[in-house]
């Protein structure tokens, strides 16, 4: 047998393995150039963009906690002007597909984004964070009711040809009534789960220890959760979906494989080992090769339940 075929396609893009970055722990690509090869995994997600410059939450922002961290960063980034001018140049020279994450705090900004990202050849497609408030709605978050998903969705389908994810929220009473919102609304693939939200306290202090207060948990924690959603949602729809959650070794990346997604992201184990991706992506072929599987799409929604 020859080397195993690892290449997966998510929404007519194509990918030369399954392992991707997950938005907001790798950057804009170009700080993890030192520690990997980023011509050996199958996606760049960006940081998520807004249409503006935004500086972020008051610190402390981020804390480690059993299994895992809570983060309360607040979707610092450049702003999508920036990143054209500033961030784009790098990722023209990379020979694997980015993507760029987006959000915003209103269905117009959503919409002016995708306008602006549609007309950049570069960007092999954009994946969409819906675990924002609408400030015009009373802040309720888009990703937690179907009707404001949809709305979103719709709206950012409607502003660009380009390949469209939709990152779901785990904080909802049911994720499948999600999912189907979004797919309804004309998103070409998921990803999931975005985090959950939590808290830590300082005992001593009798104070929470993000400035936030509450923050997303990810890491080694969430990942049960994670692969539960994800054999839920694939169960449902019929798009291609990407798992997240906790992944930090080709064991976990393979399960979210058997239990339904084409792809996965690796997100808080790049804060660990910067290298992370690639010797996932390396041991997902490391395990192939060692099992005699010559295609790892054999492996999508395999699970024998």
């Amino acid at each position: 047998m020859g080397k195993p075929d690892l290449s997966v396609e998510i929404a007519g893009i194509k990918l030369r393995n399954p392992v991707m970055t997950a938005s907001g722990t790798f950057g804009y690509g170009k700080e993890f150039a030192d520690y990997l090869d980023l011509e050996r995994i199958g996606a760049i997600i960006t940081k998520g963009l807004s249409l503006h410059p935004k500086a972020g939450n008051q610190t402390p922002r981020i804390v480690e906690t059993p299994g895992g961290m809570l983060n309360a960063i607040g979707l610092q980034n450049v702003g999508i002007d920036a990143f054209i001018q500033e961030k784009l140049p790098f990722l023209r020279t990379v020979n694997t597909p980015v993507i760029v994450n987006l959000y915003g705090n209103t269905l117009e900004e959503y919409g002016e984004l995708a306008e602006k990202l549609d007309k950049l050849p570069e960007v092999a497609g954009l994946e969409v964070n819906i675990s924002c408030p609408n400030v015009k709605q009373g802040g309720i978050v888009f990703g937690t009711d179907p009707k404001a998903a949809y709305e979103v969705v719709s709206l950012v389908r409607q502003s660009t040809i380009k390949p469209l994810i939709v990152k779901l929220s785990p904080n909802v009473t049911n994720v499948v009534e999600m999912a189907h919102a979004c797919v309804d609304a004309g998103a070409d693939a998921l990803s999931l789960i975005n985090t959950l939200t939590g808290m830590a306290i300082d005992l001593q202090k009798r104070r929470p220890i993000l400035a936030n207060i509450t923050g997303g948990l990810s890491g080694p924690a969430i990942k049960p959760v994670a692969l539960r959603m994800v054999w839920q949602v694939a169960q449902a729809v019929e798009v291609p979906l990407i798992g997240i959650g906790g992944i930090m070794t080709a064991t976990d990346a393979l399960e979210f494989m058997l239990a339904g997604a084409t792809a996965v992201q690796v997100g808080t184990a790049n804060f660990l080992d910067p290298s992370a991706a690639q010797n996932i992506a390396d041991g997902m072929e490391a395990y192939l090769e060692a099992n005699g599987i010559a295609d790892v799409k054999e492996l999508i929604g395999a699970l024998a339940t």
